[in-house]
């Protein structure tokens, strides 16, 4: 630490003096060797201390980052349980709009419903799996069937017999399909 007069001092104590030697000691340091050590020591302790600051700012800054990546987590998980609930009201209004054949207020006022409802999916960012012809993928799709066939490719799809949802990359539930054998 510095007076304002700009002369060092360290912990209350006045560098410009020197301290008493004793009678058999060696020769004391002069004083300006005395005040080069401590400043010295005190430069040591500042670039300890500077070191100390970075590493916690550093750890602070980790725990703040983890933090905020935990609770995106828990909010994608806690969105991923709801839309999971959904999903089945999905379904039926699927099945019964599958099952009305006539174009009566009846159906029309299920396709509204069921359209209110895809629109929420696609703002949460949900998509529906409807994997008909594509390959078979047991991270994607849930096989009920192996249906023995002539044409086609081995292992395609061959029908969805229930559609698979994905929120944004985290797969809600896998389609469950009925898959090709070639014969």
């Amino acid at each position: 630490m510095a007076r304002g007069n700009g002369k060092p001092e360290a912990d209350g104590l006045d560098l410009e003096h020197e301290l008493p030697a004793a009678e058999n000691d060696a020769p004391a340091a002069t004083g300006a060797e005395t005040q080069q050590l401590e400043l010295e020591q005190l430069r040591r302790e500042r670039e300890q201390l500077y070191d100390r600051l970075a590493r916690l700012q550093a750890e602070f800054d980790n725990s703040r980052k983890r933090a905020a990546r935990e609770q995106a987590d828990f909010r994608e998980y806690a969105t991923a349980d709801a839309l999971k609930s959904l999903l089945p009201i999905a379904d039926s209004l699927e099945r019964a709009l599958q099952a009305s054949a006539g174009s009566g207020d009846f159906r029309s006022g299920v396709e509204l419903i069921y359209r209110q409802l895809q629109d929420v999916f696609a703002r949460l960012g949900v998509t529906v799996l409807r994997p008909e012809g594509e390959p078979f993928d047991p991270r994607q799709h849930e096989a009920v069937e192996m249906a023995p066939t002539s044409e086609g490719e081995d292992n395609r799809v061959l029908q969805v017999l229930q559609p698979g949802y994905r929120l944004k990359d985290r797969l809600l539930r896998p389609a469950m399909v009925r898959v090709a054998k070639r014969i």
